[in-house]
């Protein structure tokens, strides 16, 4: 398995509570997918350098997991669906 660092932002329109959901699903996604959550870290609110999406701030989280280059896949697949997230960066360690 493979060591990914895994950063998306989402959207400060979405609260608190489904922040944290989204957070979650993709915790369980990893796991589902046969890897491993080494850490989380919720960076909170920040602005944006740039506009995106008409948004100029964002909720980042920054996700260290191991998986397979197949469940990576899924897990930027997965992310670049989900309304919430507006952008997201997956980086091989």
């Amino acid at each position: 398995m493979d060591k990914y660092e895994i950063l998306y932002i989402i959207r400060s329109a979405v609260d608190d509570d489904q922040k944290n959901k989204v957070v979650e699903k993709f915790e369980a996604l990893v796991g589902t997918l046969g890897g491993t959550v080494e850490s989380v870290d919720k960076w909170g609110m920040k602005k944006f350098a740039y506009e995106i999406d008409k948004q100029t701030e964002g909720f980042y989280v920054l996700m260290n997991v191991a998986c397979s280059k197949d469940a990576q896949i899924e897990i930027d697949r997965q992310m670049r669906n989900d309304e919430a997230i507006i952008r997201q960066m997956i980086i091989k360690k």
